[in-house]
């Protein structure tokens, strides 16, 4: 099969097609015949060197794909060969074939394109997670997201909206600012001219966000503290300046507020069959409903890998990056 090769890491530039041995199904697994995968900040991470895949997962980048079931391995039950799929994967994706759980497929939702649910898992299951698990956002709350008009932030934009909750967001432009409102955001903050700690105050009257979804952190977390109402919840799901922060411990106990946050990728087989039964029965109906897209900004032929996370890297996108491994629709 044709797979993108990182090599020993490094820029851009290192992604390469090359043929390697398609892999096969272990006992609760299917092959995945991949029509198009998503590229999200990750895989960027992984090519740098800096963040390693699993010891059992595939080296090859790749976290989340559509296509078609090509094979089961033992013990698989709900899926047969030929089912069109999404999935969200342990690596691998940036490939013509893919091993994943069959625990961690869903169904490609009616009205969608393959391109389209390849953009699906990999944010739905980021935003689920944290956003409605560990942050507890329930109908009539306000959520703040930092990045609203990446994949994450327009997913869990419209997510917050499908499920009764609000949504303010910060973006990087004029444009971004449109394109989030469009999705049903109830604010965005331009963070190049403007504190979001004042506008966030002046947007709730000063009540604050009930929860904040931040993978920024570094010196915006003791300022995301200053945005949150009594009982607020501070969700990290990356740290883009900076692993380090300061906390005012007064303010934290004064407010009763609490700090979580997690990663993915490290989550057990469980846990991310969990979070996949809770799509299918939560969001995907909304999904099929049209009230939940995935907003798709470009497309790239498998080849031409290096450009989409050249595109990824400079933050010019709104929305996800798909790569069309076998062209077109297929």
């Amino acid at each position: 099969m044709r797979y993108i090769d990182h090599g020993d890491g490094g820029e851009a530039g290192v992604l390469t097609l090359a043929e390697m041995p398609a892999p096969q199904p272990a006992t609760g697994q299917v092959l995945v015949r991949v029509a198009h995968a998503g590229v999200n900040r990750p895989d960027v991470q992984q090519r740098k060197g800096v963040y390693p895949p699993p010891a059992d997962a595939s080296p090859v980048l790749g976290l989340e794909v559509a296509g078609h079931i090509e094979a089961l391995g033992e013990g698989v039950d709900g899926w047969r060969v030929g089912d069109p799929v999404c999935a969200l994967t342990p690596g691998g994706g940036y490939a013509e074939y893919c091993v994943t759980p069959a625990a961690h497929c869903l169904p490609v939702p009616r009205g969608l394109s393959l391109a389209e649910a390849a953009a699906l898992p990999e944010t739905c299951f980021t935003v689920w997670s944290n956003v409605f698990d560990r942050g507890r956002l329930q109908a009539g709350e306000t959520l703040l997201v930092h990045g609203g008009s990446s994949g994450i932030g327009t997913t869990a934009i419209q997510m917050a909206r499908a499920l009764g909750a609000a949504s303010i967001v910060t973006v990087g432009g004029a444009d971004k600012a449109r394109a989030c409102l469009a999705l049903g955001a109830r604010a965005a903050i331009d963070y190049r001219e403007q504190d979001f700690v004042e506008e966030v105050k002046r947007l709730t009257d000063g009540r604050g966000v009930d929860v904040i979804l931040d993978m920024v952190g570094g010196d915006y977390t003791p300022r995301n503290l200053r945005c949150l109402a009594v009982g607020g919840r501070l969700v990290q799901i990356a740290f883009l300046r900076g692993r380090s922060a300061e906390l005012d411990l007064g303010l934290l106990m004064t407010r009763r507020l609490h700090v979580t946050g997690s990663t993915l990728r490290p989550q057990s087989h469980e846990a991310k069959a969990a979070i996949a039964r809770s799509l299918r029965e939560r969001v995907w109906p909304e999904i099929e409903a049209g009230a939940i897209r995935p907003i798709v900004h470009a497309r790239f032929p498998l080849e031409r890998a290096a450009e989409a996370h050249r595109l990824m890297e400079s933050s010019g996108h709104i929305g996800k990056i798909v790569l069309d491994v076998r062209g077109g629709d297929a």
